[in-house]
């Protein structure tokens, strides 16, 4: 049984995780990178891949 602690954070992380991935995807897509990879990636964790996004492809497309 799930307690009622664990359904708030569920309620919560669930929105977040899937925000970030749709972000990531879209982002993602605009700018010619693999998007899927990116979006899979920003479902699983949160905020680590939005992190490495911004350090691989942000700055990199800013020095451009």
């Amino acid at each position: 049984m799930i307690s009622n602690n664990e359904q708030i954070i569920i309620i919560f992380v669930i929105p977040i995780l899937l925000a970030q991935g749709i972000w990531l995807y879209i982002d993602a897509k605009k700018r010619g990178t693999y998007a899927w990879a990116w979006g899979i990636v920003g479902l699983i964790q949160f905020p680590t891949p939005l992190l490495l996004y911004y350090i691989f492809i942000i700055r990199r497309d800013k020095r451009r």
